[in-house]
């Protein structure tokens, strides 16, 4: 299946970037940024396939037949938009994109492999994302990925991206080859994303239950906001949202399942000393530091997201190329009844440019 904009209305033509590097498009009220879209990098495979080490049973996440098929195709057939900048940007012209923030494919992880080839498959994967940006300034910022297998490695490399390369935030999944965040020994990296002031843009790939979810694609559909509730779950109850409360985490797929339900969250806190035991105030409370995209593809429950945790908190994201993807970013958010014109261009692009270190163009 090919990623097509199903809004042509969409369709604009480019004012000369501003001096500050970003644009804003002729006939176009609010700048436009897409905070969840990923990058493949095809050299970075090339290095897996003469690497015969590591676990691959714990790297699957298609374990049936029919959907691993479906993907592969998916992934021929996607394979331009997700490394030609050229496609990509024709793409971003006809949903009315001014700005990606451009993530690696969470196939790049890597958590599985020894962390120092890691660390090289990251490297390749993070320059290859710089150099898109580097010569598309006006169209693009990156994220990058670190090994979280090791910590030390980790804050390295996420140094290096942000120091060096000039990235606005690094992606991560939801647990660590299992193992959850809050207990993979990631405390020195969660604090060094904290000092340097990036975003964490959390992604989920496929699902640690994979034995109930092996058909109709549920890895993905219930699988992947399962994996951001337990994650979420864990950053709040294991203390780490009050430890390092400067961090800034976005979570795809409109954060899981947690922000539709969060009062389950918070009733036993009141009731029982476990679900208190590391931190100070009620769950929601934590919640309401996160951020999350616009990719749940329904008016109501868009706007049960914009009106529980606000506008303020609240990004456009597409999850370009994908199938999984919103192919009508600026529509989604237009068509929420009632939203006004202030909110919209605060969950259309001054959010994410807020959080990115963007400078919101004026509109001409």
């Amino acid at each position: 299946m090919l990623f097509t904009c199903s809004n042509s209305a969409h369709k604009h033509a480019h004012a000369p970037a501003a001096d500050h590097g970003q644009t804003v498009t002729d006939g176009k009220k609010h700048f436009t940024v897409d905070i969840h879209c990923h990058v493949h990098v095809s050299e970075a495979d090339a290095m897996l396939a003469d690497f015969k080490s590591a676990d691959q049973s714990s790297y699957s996440i298609d374990n049936n037949a029919a959907s691993a098929a479906i993907n592969r195709q998916q992934h021929l057939n996607i394979l331009d938009k997700l490394t030609d900048p050229a496609v990509r940007i024709a793409d971003m012209d006809a949903c009315g994109i001014d700005v990606q923030a451009i993530s690696p494919a969470p196939a790049h992880y890597h958590y599985a492999y020894e962390a120092g080839f890691a660390r090289d498959t990251a490297h390749v994967v993070n320059d290859r994302i710089a150099e898109i940006c580097a010569q598309h300034p006006d169209r693009f910022v990156g994220m990058c990925t670190v090994p979280l297998q090791d910590a030390d490695i980790a804050v390295a490399e996420l140094d290096r991206c942000v120091n060096n390369l000039g990235m606005r935030g690094v992606e991560i999944s939801t647990n660590v080859n299992g193992q959850d965040l809050t207990r993979a020994g990631l405390e020195k990296f969660f604090a060094r994303v904290e000092e340097l002031g990036v975003v964490i843009f959390m992604h989920p790939i496929g699902t640690s239950y994979k034995e109930r979810m092996a058909d109709h694609y549920f890895r993905n559909t219930i699988g992947h906001p399962l994996e951001s509730a337990l994650a979420v779950g864990h950053l709040v109850f294991d203390g780490y949202l009050e430890t390092y409360p400067g961090l800034k985490i976005c979570i795809a797929h409109g954060g899981g399942y947690v922000p539709a339900y969060s009062g389950r969250f918070d009733h036993p806190y009141h009731l029982r000393d476990d679900c208190r035991a590391m931190i100070s105030k009620p769950p929601s409370e934590y919640v309401k530091k996160l951020y999350f995209d616009t990719v749940v593809f329904t008016e109501h429950q868009l706007r049960y997201l914009i009106e529980t945790w606000g506008a303020d908190h609240i990004i456009m994201g597409t999850d370009y190329p994908y199938d999984m993807a919103e192919t009508d970013p600026v529509g989604h958010v237009d068509s929420v009844r009632g939203l006004s014109d202030g909110d919209k261009a605060l969950v259309m692009g001054a959010n994410a440019a807020a959080l990115l270190g963007l400078e919101v163009p004026s509109a001409n």
